[in-house]
Protein backbone atom coordinates (compact mmCIF):
# COMPACT_ATOMS: atom_id res chain seq x y z
CA UNK A 1 0.00 0.00 0.00
CA UNK A 2 1.51 3.51 -0.63
CA UNK A 3 2.47 5.67 2.25
CA UNK A 4 1.12 9.39 1.80
CA UNK A 5 2.34 13.01 3.19
CA UNK A 6 0.87 15.65 3.46
CA UNK A 7 2.27 19.03 3.77
CA UNK A 8 1.73 22.49 4.28
CA UNK A 9 4.28 25.27 4.13
CA UNK A 10 3.94 27.44 7.01
CA UNK A 11 7.07 30.12 6.91
CA UNK A 12 7.78 32.09 3.80
CA UNK A 13 10.10 31.50 1.26
CA UNK A 14 11.10 35.65 0.91
CA UNK A 15 14.78 35.56 1.61
CA UNK A 16 15.47 32.22 0.60
CA UNK A 17 17.66 30.91 -1.98
CA UNK A 18 16.54 30.11 -5.27
CA UNK A 19 16.99 26.30 -4.91
CA UNK A 20 14.31 26.12 -1.78
CA UNK A 21 12.15 28.39 -3.45
CA UNK A 22 11.87 25.87 -6.61
CA UNK A 23 11.74 23.00 -4.25
CA UNK A 24 8.85 24.21 -3.12
CA UNK A 25 6.96 25.12 -6.11
CA UNK A 26 8.33 21.50 -7.39
CA UNK A 27 6.21 19.97 -4.36
CA UNK A 28 3.44 21.56 -5.71
CA UNK A 29 3.00 24.20 -3.30
CA UNK A 30 2.18 27.92 -4.71
CA UNK A 31 0.57 30.10 -1.90
CA UNK A 32 0.94 29.72 1.70
CA UNK A 33 -0.66 27.43 4.36
CA UNK A 34 -1.83 25.22 1.09
CA UNK A 35 -1.93 21.81 1.88
CA UNK A 36 -0.79 19.28 -0.83
CA UNK A 37 -1.13 15.43 -0.20
CA UNK A 38 1.44 13.47 -2.14
CA UNK A 39 2.88 9.94 -2.45
CA UNK A 40 5.99 9.22 0.10
CA UNK A 41 8.77 7.69 -2.43
CA UNK A 42 12.23 8.45 -2.03
CA UNK A 43 12.43 11.63 -3.87
CA UNK A 44 9.69 13.60 -2.42
CA UNK A 45 11.27 12.52 0.67
CA UNK A 46 14.31 14.39 -0.23
CA UNK A 47 12.59 17.67 -1.17
CA UNK A 48 10.95 17.40 1.75
CA UNK A 49 13.98 17.26 4.10
CA UNK A 50 15.65 20.54 2.28
CA UNK A 51 13.20 22.38 3.28
CA UNK A 52 11.54 20.94 6.05
CA UNK A 53 12.17 24.17 8.47
CA UNK A 54 8.99 25.71 5.63
CA UNK A 55 7.08 22.95 6.35
CA UNK A 56 4.23 21.21 8.46
CA UNK A 57 4.62 17.47 7.51
CA UNK A 58 1.59 14.75 8.32
CA UNK A 59 1.99 11.32 7.96
CA UNK A 60 -1.91 9.73 6.55
CA UNK A 61 -2.83 6.69 7.71
CA UNK A 62 -5.06 4.63 5.18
Amino acid sequence: MLRKVKIRQIKSTIGRGVKQKRTIRALGIRRMHQEVVLVETPQVRGMITKVLHLLEVEELSE
